[in-house]
């Protein structure tokens, strides 16, 4: 399999650097000997200490998505909302700049874009956020059709360091976990490592199948899926208690979200839970159907659920976002 020819002199441009994936990316292309060149609109001075080049701007700073692009040889845009006020935000964000994007770069000769969707593209109907993912995707091709693509397709990404899956890690560390949706319903994940390791992999592997423009959906290996049922007895191993899981018909919590999304509105913060992402949770069927035939070697998974959960736990906890779990109190006496 080819590799990139010279990693210590091919330039990255990364979008979303700040984010929980984009920031795991910067250092996995770092730690592969490639220059990630990143976006920032604030001063960051561990994301800076990785890169080799800052371009201060935004998204929609169409200027600094030149700059961004002037010389790389590729392009990773990771950068987009998964929460917003209102629908059109999304659309604004994740399929307008990833068509403004694709366009600078092919006007600058960049060689390869590799853009992180979302498995919610699968059901552009669910949610305005799946929505414009799906459109982000259609925009690549429609604003530099003859450019090299990959498209990857994450499923829930949970890992060290994020905020938006905490909540799920307290009810789960708290033995009880409440969602809405069948019990039969069935979803992939993706340990955040995992996720980085398949980006990287991908640029410095221009020939790898992924770069046929297709869509990759990735996983943690586990064939299948989950079951929040199962997932529950995973966690409950690890914490060395019993966590029981509770599914509530999407009905129920309906009002909450329209209330939810009335107060978004009002307040100009997004929603707690919005319409559009209760169809998306209570959604049967998130298995990813993964491809990792389509990755390089290197970037196929590694960490299942059982050592992602435990290694997320423990970093929480270090932090103290988390209070240490029982059987980690004996452990330290």
């Amino acid at each position: 399999m080819t590799s990139v020819s010279d990693p210590a002199s091919a330039v990255i441009a990364v979008t979303g650097a700040s984010g929980f994936v984009g920031r795991a990316t910067v250092a996995r292309l770092a730690a592969h000997g490639l220059r990630p060149r990143i976006l920032l609109r604030r001063p960051d001075p561990d994301l800076e200490a990785m890169a080799a080049g800052v371009v201060r701007g935004d998204l929609t700073d169409s200027s600094a998505l030149e700059r961004l692009v002037a010389g790389a040889d590729a392009v990773v845009h990771i950068g987009g909302l998964v929460s917003a006020v209102r629908a059109s935000d999304f659309h604004r964000i994740n399929c307008v700049v990833t068509e403004r994007l694709a366009a600078a770069a092919a006007a600058a000769g960049v060689k390869r874009f590799l853009l992180v969707s979302s498995l919610a593209a699968r059901q552009p109907e669910l949610s305005p956020y799946a929505a414009s993912k799906s459109a982000a995707e259609q925009a690549l091709l429609r604003a530099a059709p003859w450019l090299c693509r990959a498209i990857v397709r994450p499923p829930g990404v949970y890992g060290p360091g994020d905020r938006a899956t905490l909540p799920i890690f307290r009810q789960l560390a708290g033995g009880l976990v409440v969602m809405p949706g069948s019990a039969q319903a069935r979803f992939s994940l993706i340990y955040v490592d995992d996720l980085a390791r398949a980006l990287a992999s991908l640029v410095e592997h221009p020939d790898a199948a992924a770069w046929d423009g297709e869509p990759v959906p990735l996983d943690d290996g586990a064939e299948g899926g989950y079951a929040w049922s199962e997932l529950a007895a995973l966690a409950g191993r690890a914490l060395g208690r019993r966590v029981r899981v509770l599914q509530l018909p999407p009905g129920l919590l309906a009002p909450l979200a329209w209330g939810s999304a009335g107060l978004s509105r009002l307040s100009g913060r997004p929603a707690m839970i919005s319409p559009g992402k209760l169809r998306e949770l209570a959604w049967p069927d998130w298995v990813a159907k993964a491809q990792p035939e389509r990755l390089p070697p290197e970037g196929r998974p590694r960490v299942g659920f059982t050592e992602g959960f435990t290694l997320t736990l423990q970093w929480y906890e270090k932090q103290g976002w988390l209070p240490a779990s029982r059987i980690r109190q004996e452990e330290a006496e």
